[in-house]
C-alpha cells in the first residue's frame, strides 16, 4: 500500500498538478493518485483561472499535508535529502530556488495565452504581444543554464526542481509551435522524453475529453 496520496486536477489540463506529481516520482515517494471532480470549485479555479495558490496538487503524507507547490518541493527535499531535487553546490542551488520561484510566482501572460493542453498540437499559433516578453525571459533561463550547467537538464545531467516546475511550460511551447533555437529545443525533447513525463502524458491522452470545459477566453 503506497503511503502517500497525491490529489491532483485534469492531468491534460493542470499543470501545478503535473509539477506536484513530477516532484513526487523524482523523489522516489510512494503514492497513490487521488484525481479530484473538476466540477469542484476549487479545481475548477486552478484550471480555468490558473492559479498556483489553490489546494490542487495536494500531498498526504502521513500527518503532514502540504499544498503550494515549491511547499511540496521543500518537504520531500527534506525527507528524501539523497533524490537530488536540487543541486549540491550552492550557488547551482540558489539559482535553481530563484528561478523555480520566479516561474511559481509569475508569468501570468504567458499561462493565459498558451494554457496547457496536452491533446492538442498547432501548426501555427499568434501569441499576443501581452505573453512575447513571458516566452523570451523563459528562453533567457533556459539559455543561461544550459551554458552554466551544459545540460541536458537545467542543472545538468540530472533533473531538479526547476526542470519539474518548467515542464508544462514545455508542453505548451509545443502545442502552440512556439519558435526555438535548436539546444532549446533539444531541452523541451529532454523533458518531453524524460519518463516521468512521458507515463502524465499518457494518463493525459487518456483522459475523458469531457473531464472539463474551458469556459474562459485565453
Amino acid at each position: 500500500m503506497a503511503e502517500a496520496t497525491l490529489t491532483i486536477s485534469s492531468k491534460n489540463y493542470s499543470s501545478w498538478s503535473l509539477r506536484g506529481w513530477l516532484l513526487c516520482r523524482m523523489a522516489g515517494l510512494d503514492f497513490t493518485e487521488e484525481m479530484v471532480d473538476t466540477s469542484d470549485a476549487t479545481a475548477r479555479q486552478e484550471l480555468l483561472l490558473l492559479s498556483p495558490t489553490v489546494l490542487v496538487p495536494r500531498l498526504i503524507h502521513g500527518r503532514v499535508q502540504v499544498w503550494d507547490t515549491l511547499a511540496i518541493a521543500q518537504y520531500l527535499n527534506e525527507i528524501f535529502p539523497g533524490a537530488g531535487l536540487y543541486p549540491e553546490d550552492i550557488a547551482a542551488r540558489s539559482h535553481c530556488r530563484s528561478i523555480s520561484g520566479e516561474m511559481h510566482s509569475g508569468f501570468y501572460n504567458l499561462r493565459s495565452a498558451l494554457p496547457m493542453n496536452l491533446k492538442a498540437r498547432h501548426q501555427s499559433f499568434k501569441i499576443f504581444s501581452g505573453a512575447r516578453p513571458d516566452v523570451e525571459r523563459i528562453k533567457l533561463i533556459w539559455n543561461e543554464c544550459l551554458d552554466a550547467y551544459g545540460g541536458p537538464f537545467l542543472f545538468g545531467e540530472n533533473p531538479s526542481v526547476a526542470d519539474a516546475m518548467y515542464a508544462p511550460v514545455c508542453t505548451r511551447f509545443r502545442t502552440y509551435a512556439v519558435q526555438l533555437d535548436d539546444r532549446l529545443e533539444a531541452y523541451v525533447d529532454t523533458i518531453l522524453d524524460w519518463a516521468p513525463m512521458k507515463e502524465w502524458t499518457e494518463g493525459a491522452l487518456a483522459e475523458p475529453d469531457e473531464i472539463v470545459e474551458l469556459e474562459v477566453e485565453f
